[in-house]
């Protein structure tokens, strides 16, 4: 996308938004950053970001397989994320929060998952050139009615967030402690975990299946770095993300270069500073405690 930049922003905006396609873009991304912004704090709060990145390569399968069958992309992503939630949360475990970040069981879904989605994009004659928008994302071919589907599953997943989202939080800072006092922690844990696939398949389709992180994992990450406020945490997570995506489209479209190298490049830039700045005060490595962030 090389659009024409003239200095005048709000030119520029309205010329960017005169395109359905642009609009649909900036609609979907919106949605997809919001849900991304909150999921993706939980997840890093529970340190599963890798469990994460493997139900957003799970959806790589998925979108292939649904296209090699004749059905939308969009089929594909949710039900290969959702049913990979649900096997992982099905596997047993040895941490009541899931699986660590060296877990070879989810590492051996996740690249059984890239091989199975490569058959299917072999199967599917004439489409392999379009297997690099499902490996790294695009914003062109995003209609209305994917929005309204995006947004659907956001509002559900939020809902489902702010009903759950104080045990969830003690679960995921003491789960010992919670369960003592009777917190379901398993159950919380599937359940997040079954969010944080639909999760994922949003924000697949956007990002693409392995630039998952640029979304579900730095704006939480740089807004945990920034305070150990809960709910100031997940506020600015979700700026954050905002302005990751708006900047990434609006960057994408005057500029010759992809949506999702921005999208990755500044969500890691925003990180870096943020990370920088945490040092130069003199609390460098120091990221809050899951203790800290237990409200009473």
């Amino acid at each position: 996308m090389t659009g024409t930049f003239s200095w005048n922003l709000l030119a520029d905006l309205r010329d960017m938004w005169s395109l359905p396609f642009m609009l649909n873009a900036f609609r979907a991304g919106t949605i997809v950053a919001v849900l991304a912004a909150v999921a993706g704090w939980f997840m890093v709060l529970r340190r599963q970001t890798f469990a994460g990145h493997t139900l957003a390569v799970a959806g790589f399968p998925g979108a292939a397989a649904a296209i090699w069958a004749g059905l939308g992309a969009t089929v594909g992503y949710f039900a290969f994320c959702l049913a990979a939630a649900v096997a992982i949360a099905a596997l047993p475990r040895r941490d009541p929060r899931g699986y660590s970040e060296e877990s070879a069981v989810i590492g051996t879904v996740q690249a059984f998952a890239l091989a199975t989605g490569m058959l299917f994009v072999a199967l599917y004659k004439g489409f392999l050139n379009g297997a690099s928008a499902l490996l790294f994302g695009s914003f062109l071919g995003i209609t209305t009615s994917d929005v309204l589907t995006l947004a659907a599953v956001a509002v559900t997943g939020l809902g489902v967030l702010a009903v759950i989202g104080r045990p969830l939080l003690f679960a995921s800072a003491d789960p010992d402690v919670a369960g003592a006092r009777g917190v379901p922690v398993r159950g919380l844990g599937t359940v997040f975990l079954v969010l944080l696939g639909a999760g994922a398949a949003e924000v697949s389709q956007i990002t693409g299946a392995l630039l998952v992180f640029a979304l579900l994992v730095l704006p939480p990450a740089t807004a945990q770095l920034i305070t150990a406020r809960p709910s100031a945490s997940i506020a600015i997570s979700v700026a954050l993300g905002l302005l990751v995506v708006w900047s990434a489209l609006f960057a994408g479209f005057y500029s010759p270069y992809p949506v999702g190298f921005w999208l990755t490049s500044i969500a890691f830039g925003l990180y870096a500073l943020t990370y920088a700045a945490v040092a130069i005060r003199g609390r460098a490595g120091t990221r809050p405690s899951a203790r800290m962030m237990v409200v009473a």
